[in-house]
């Protein structure tokens, strides 16, 4: 029986709170897990990340090897973290310039559900802060300069972003759309079927 991680993903120091909660398989490998993030919480997966635990980090290493970069992401699996690393607490950093910082709790492991899909959404709060925003400092400005038609930065803020933000809109079904893709995108082929040997 596959066995499947429920994960909790919340974006540390963002007001209001942004949490996804999923289910993906344990063994899933973090380069992957990388796609689910991005997918459920709405980046554009357009600049690098890291996993971090136990001092010890994984994503994208450098191909030239000129800095002892984090472990290949593509090679570790979430079940490799927690055995490795004996944590349920894992650490997922998204762009470095604007430093977002998402906190990923294990909270359950169960068997995989007869026939579903995954990655599985569970619940999701909050809209994702728009990309290259500025980090929680500059999001905190930008809600405020969208929230207010007075605001001197609004309309020029308002032309960037392309139109209005709400920041409590999840977008529920652009996740369950991204969700399925993976899901089709990861599925195993099916097996071509072997040749009858020919009767002599």
């Amino acid at each position: 029986m596959t066995l499947v991680a429920r994960l909790k993903v919340t974006l540390s120091d963002v007001e209001p709170q942004v949490l996804r909660r999923f289910d993906v398989p344990l063994k899933i490998k973090l380069n992957r897990l990388h796609e689910v993030i991005q997918a459920a919480m709405g980046w554009t997966d357009s600049h690098l990340y890291e996993f971090r635990a136990g001092g010890v980090g994984w994503g994208v290493p450098d191909p030239d090897g000129y800095y002892d970069g984090p472990l290949p992401a593509n090679k570790t699996s979430l079940l490799d973290v927690l055995e490795d690393v004996g944590t349920k607490t894992i650490h997922y950093i998204y762009d470095f310039g604007d430093n977002w910082h998402h906190v990923i709790k294990v909270e359950k492991i169960d068997d995989a559900m007869p026939g579903a899909d995954y990655p599985r959404l569970v619940r999701a709060i909050g809209a994702c802060p728009p990309e290259d925003v500025g980090g929680f400092p500059g999001y905190a400005d930008f809600l405020e300069a969208m929230a207010d038609p007075e605001h001197e930065e609004h309309d020029r803020m308002l032309e960037w972003y392309g139109g209005k933000f709400d920041p409590d809109e999840a977008e529920i079904g652009h996740i369950l759309d991204n969700f399925e893709r993976l899901a089709k995108k990861w599925a195993p082929k099916p097996r071509k079927p072997k040749a009858a040997p020919r009767s002599l």
